[in-house]
């Protein structure tokens, strides 16, 4: 961090304020620092494993976090630490620790990394603090799917090469599948953009203008090719700082995600996963990535009712498009990559898919004997039956073709 600014003549002494996450309660020292102001929240990560919702929430600190937050200043000089809660708050309303963030976090990443190193018996590992046996069924449950576990619970050839790039086993899934559909260079881009924070900046002075310069990227069948409209467009224009400020693009981001690229395209290189694209003139290339969108996050599906309003696959719960999709209608069925709960159920960065694509792709997930009664069932049961039809048609066909071969060949 740069010296505050020096006293200028006639003027006050410089002053310098750092604004910051709860990251400053970890040992960094910032020199000079007096005063520190604690308003007594912090945003917490929160799952909810029965509908595997991931949510932020403002929650009150514990008193160790506290501590912590006071202990910024007086560390090179004397300080001062202003609290913006009660004594009586601090003593009576206030947890002495932190939750653990293992008993509030998805697992599947963390099973995943377990199950590599040869840990077997999640149920009896000596976890400092145990999850909830339901989390962990979860966990187990979601790579079980996405074919990185075996019906045994064992670490399949998929899994091991998934528990080596550093994603959750979605995004994982998603970039090892892009290869089969031709479109690895695409996916990589998209993973690598949704890997950084939000590459969009609204400033409230010029909303209007930022929303305007966001449309402009904007594709018709969702966020995820808007965010590959951008990464093309930054690489375009050689990655010119003035060219972001322009768009209202976060330069920072798209760099981290530019180095998130080159990290995955590495690992891709070490497991000899072809980097291939679709011809852009053809008109499978935006199809074939959706696709491989599907292949990663069919879990993450909603079906739009006929009152309206999205319903997530299976889970059932009654969810909105996020005000900052590019989408201009509501399609039928989308896939999203992240639940927010907010004022509303909202579902984040979302793109258009084809019922017939979740059967074809996912079969296992879309197995309609353990599928809960509703809309979308009756929906993907008919996609189920002309799938099944249109199979039968093409293996009667083949067999005719080889009944004619064979009589040919004996005449």
């Amino acid at each position: 961090f740069d010296p505050p600014p020096p006293r200028r003549k006639n003027g006050a002494v410089g002053r310098k304020v750092v604004v910051s996450t709860n990251i400053a309660e970890t040992s960094l020292t910032i020199d000079g620092v007096v005063f520190v102001i604690d308003p007594g929240f912090a945003k917490q990560k929160v799952y909810n494993p029965r509908i595997r919702v991931e949510s932020l929430l403002v929650t009150a600190i514990s008193k160790a976090s506290a501590q912590q937050r006071a202990g910024r200043a007086g560390r090179t000089r004397p300080g001062k630490c202003f609290r913006l809660y009660t004594e009586r708050a601090y003593r009576q309303e206030m947890q002495d620790n932190t939750y653990p963030e293992i008993l509030r976090s998805n697992l599947g990443t963390v099973v995943l990394q377990l199950k590599k190193l040869g840990i077997d018996d999640l149920v009896h590992f000596d976890f400092m603090d145990p999850p909830a046996p339901e989390t962990l069924m979860r966990a187990l449950e979601l790579l079980n799917y996405l074919a990185a576990l075996d019906d045994d619970g064992n670490l399949t050839d998929l899994g091991s090469m998934m528990a080596e790039f550093p994603l959750d086993p979605q995004l994982a899934k998603m970039v090892i599948a892009s290869c089969d559909y031709n479109c690895s260079n695409e996916v990589l881009s998209i993973t690598a953009m949704l890997s950084v924070p939000q590459c969009f900046v609204r400033p409230a002075d010029a909303k209007k203008a930022a929303d305007e310069a966001k449309m402009r990227f904007a594709h018709i069948d969702g966020d995820h090719l808007t965010l590959l409209n951008v990464y093309h467009a930054f690489k375009q224009n050689q990655e010119d700082p003035q060219w972001c400020y322009d768009n209202f693009i976060n330069l920072r981001s798209l760099k981290s995600a530019d180095n998130v690229r080159v990290q995955l395209s590495r690992i891709m290189d070490r497991f000899s996963l072809r980097r291939s694209s679709t011809e852009f003139t053809s008109r499978d290339y935006y199809l074939n990535i959706r696709k491989a969108l599907v292949s990663g996050f069919f879990m993450q599906v909603a079906h739009l009712e006929r009152t309206g309003h999205y319903l997530t696959v299976k889970d059932n719960q009654v969810v909105q498009l996020h005000p900052s999709t590019v989408l201009d209608h509501k399609p039928e069925w989308v896939l999203y990559n992240e639940f927010v709960l907010t004022t509303k159920n909202y579902i984040r960065t979302v793109t258009e898919v084809k019922p017939d694509w979740l059967i074809r792709i996912a079969p296992q997930y879309y197995d309609m004997t353990n599928f809960p009664e509703c809309e979308a069932k009756r929906i993907l049961e008919r996609c189920a039956h002309r799938i099944a039809q249109r199979q039968q048609k093409k293996q009667q066909q083949q067999q005719q073709e080889e009944e004619n071969k064979s009589e040919e060949a004996q005449h």
